[in-house]
């Protein structure tokens, strides 16, 4: 079922409830009003039969009695199918106005108007019974009885169904039909943005959507579309870029590779030395490899949800320990000094204590220390690495006094494959920094780096503490 549809279906279906309701009201509270008119009609005609009784039976003969009774009908209506009794203290019938009813009056009906003073029986077909009790000084107590039927109010009643249901009906039609075009003109600027979407792919993810400049919900979501599109332009760009970078890093050992061995197989009796050196090269060509492939799925990895990496509680000094004698069995001539400020808040229970995933961030220490050495090569200054933790954070800055680079390449140090024009002879294929901004971001946290060119290098990581 379309929006449109349901819409239009939800709208008839609260108008018609609430005009059926409203209807209902009118019903009942106009058949109420006339019920209750017709009710004091009723007592107002036993009042008139009790005065006609009373006067009528002072007249010396029955000729004049029934004389003063036609006198008395020209002024006042007779009720449909009238019926009223007189009734004296024995219960007798002393008085009769109207039809003859073949039903006697219930003798319950005659106790109770003479203990509440007046009685009402509504019965079906709009037929209604009252009973008055009429206190007379010389006659007595007596109580007239009178009974009719409301037959304009069943008329004008049934002319009333006949009005609200026929309303009902056309205002069912009317709401249908009003409720499926208003919908379909409050739907138009969705339609118009599924044209829209539908013609963006993923060649012209420039596109935007047009409706994303006022502020209904249509426009909000319009809005939300084209920040999302605006994410997924800038994922593509940097997909196409990584790939580019990455197809030109892998060729460069792959072409040392093939032509290695092709050099090897052109001539048909080598030494073993021209062989052994071959192979050395073929080595060292497929190890820069390795290490690149490692380098890109580490990239990939730390690019995951955050929520799928699985995150524990860590130690950075210990972490940090790891990552020192790992980086000084690949450079030995490297010297590495480590300093451990008092946490700030000393009664924590793990102390330098961090929540996130190990292999990760011993990856990140790795690069940054590897970085600092790498490019301090020759410097007699030491690397120095400081770790300091405060309530909330835990900190970790590594200094060299190496080559250093402008501050145009520092802006250019988190693309990966970027290589400053310094340390352009230095190995690396440039996704250190770029693979550390990764892995800190997926743990909450943030890289900075600071150089100046001839002066060295400062990398700060700053880590969000573990609430323990």
């Amino acid at each position: 079922m379309t929006i449109r549809t349901r819409l239009t279906l939800q709208f008839a279906l609260i108008l018609a409830i609430t005009l059926l309701l409203f209807s209902v009201a009118i019903y009942y509270f106009t058949y109420t009003s006339r019920r209750d008119f017709f009710s004091e009609s009723l007592f107002a005609r036993a009042r008139i039969v009790a005065h006609v009784y009373l006067d009528g039976t002072n007249r010396a003969d029955e000729v004049s009695r029934a004389s003063y009774r036609r006198y008395l009908r020209q002024f006042y209506r007779t009720l449909p199918q009238e019926e009223v009794r007189v009734f004296d203290a024995r219960n007798r019938v002393v008085f009769k106005e109207g039809r003859d009813g073949p039903e006697p009056v219930p003798q319950e009906l005659l106790a109770a108007v003479r203990e509440e003073g007046r009685e009402v029986i509504r019965e079906q077909n709009y037929r209604q019974t009252v009973g008055l009790l009429y206190r007379d000084a010389r006659r007595g107590d007596f109580v007239v009885v009178a009974s009719s039927v409301d037959d304009d109010s069943r008329q004008k009643m049934s002319d009333l169904l006949t009005v609200l249901v026929t309303g009902l009906l056309a205002s069912f039609v009317i709401v249908g039909i009003g409720g499926f075009f208003f919908a379909g003109q409050a739907l138009r600027p969705m339609q118009r943005i599924i044209q829209e979407v539908d013609n963006i792919t993923a060649s012209d993810l420039h596109r935007r959507l047009s409706q994303s400049d006022g502020q209904d919900e249509v426009s909000l979501l319009a809005q939300r579309f084209n920040s999302l599109l605006n994410r997924l332009e800038t994922a593509f760009a940097g997909q196409r870029t990584f790939v580019r970078d990455a197809s030109h890093e892998l060729r460069t050992p792959l072409t040392a590779i093939i032509g290695q061995l092709e050099v090897a197989l052109l001539q048909q009796e080598r030494t073993p030395q021209e062989y052994r050196r071959v192979l050395q090269n073929t080595l060292d060509a497929a190890r820069l490899l390795k290490d690149l492939t490692n380098g890109l799925l580490q990239i990939a990895r730390a690019s995951d949800d955050p929520s799928q990496v699985p995150l524990s509680l860590i130690r950075v000094d210990e972490l940090l320990l790891q990552a020192h004698e790992e980086v000084h069995r690949r450079h030995p001539t490297c010297r590495i000094d480590l300093e451990f400020s008092e946490p700030a808040d000393s009664r924590r229970r793990v102390p330098y204590g961090v929540l996130g995933n190990e292999p990760l961030l011993l990856s990140a220490f790795l690069n940054i220390l590897e970085n600092a050495c790498k490019f301090s090569a020759g410097c007699p200054s030491p690397v120095v690495a400081t770790l300091t933790a405060t309530q909330r954070r835990v900190q970790l800055v590594v200094r060299d006094k190496g080559v250093g680079m402008t501050e145009a390449d520092r802006q250019q140090v988190f693309v990966p494959f970027f290589r400053a024009e310094t340390v352009r002879n230095v190995p690396g294929h440039g996704i250190g920094l770029p693979l550390t901004a990764k892995i800190m971001d997926l743990h909450g946290g943030h890289v900075s780096v600071e150089s100046q060119l001839g002066q060295g290098t400062a990398v700060t990581l700053d880590l969000p503490a573990a609430v323990v």
